[in-house]
């Protein structure tokens, strides 16, 4: 399965978490991983989500990793896979993270129920991260895509960053409706 909805759309904020709970019945509650760096604009979709999800998230009992101060970048992944498969074993894993693609793309967040590989766009070979992924397309793959994720318009990815945590945060409190609920019908 894979959604595709542009930054522009007024109806991705209802239309992606109503896309999670269907990946994510209400038993999986997944470990959230926002993937980027703070030292390029274009590849800090995901720190910036985390940023802006943490507090409230952290408390409606998810867990988040990777934030503006502490970043996941893609050659971490394969230490972060090792530790959330020992810390949280069992659990499903949201993977988040900038791409690139098609420059008529540039602009879609994709939610797919399959993990994802960072770094591809920039032709890294590195381990999959996710049982399912949001992936943000800031700009168009090209061989010069290092330097292309420099020159993304802020503007892109805060517009896209709003989207997913306000997604973010929306999905996180139906679990937390359906854990209230749930108490009363048992």
């Amino acid at each position: 399965m894979e959604n595709i909805y542009n930054v522009f759309n007024k109806q991705a904020t209802i239309s992606i978490p109503h896309s999670l709970n269907k990946i994510f019945p209400f038993t999986d509650k997944p470990i959230i991983v926002c993937i980027g760096s703070d030292l390029a604009i274009g590849d800090s979709l995901g720190p910036l989500i985390g940023t802006k999800i943490f507090n409230e998230l952290t408390k409606l009992g998810f867990f988040v990793y990777g934030t503006l101060s502490n970043t996941i970048t893609a050659k971490e992944v394969k230490y972060l896979n090792e530790y959330i498969k020992k810390t949280h074993p069992n659990q499903k894993v949201l993977a988040i993270d900038a791409a690139v693609g098609k420059e008529g793309d540039i602009g879609s967040i994709k939610l797919k129920d399959k993990g994802i590989y960072p770094g591809s766009g920039t032709d890294k070979k590195l381990d999959l991260i996710g049982d399912a992924s949001i992936i943000g397309i800031v700009s168009e793959k090209s061989i010069f895509n290092y330097s292309l994720f420099n020159l993304t318009r802020l503007n892109l990815i805060y517009n896209m960053s709003n989207i997913i945590a306000d997604s973010l945060i929306t999905f996180a409190k139906t679990y937390s409706d359906y854990s209230s609920v749930k108490k009363y019908i048992i």
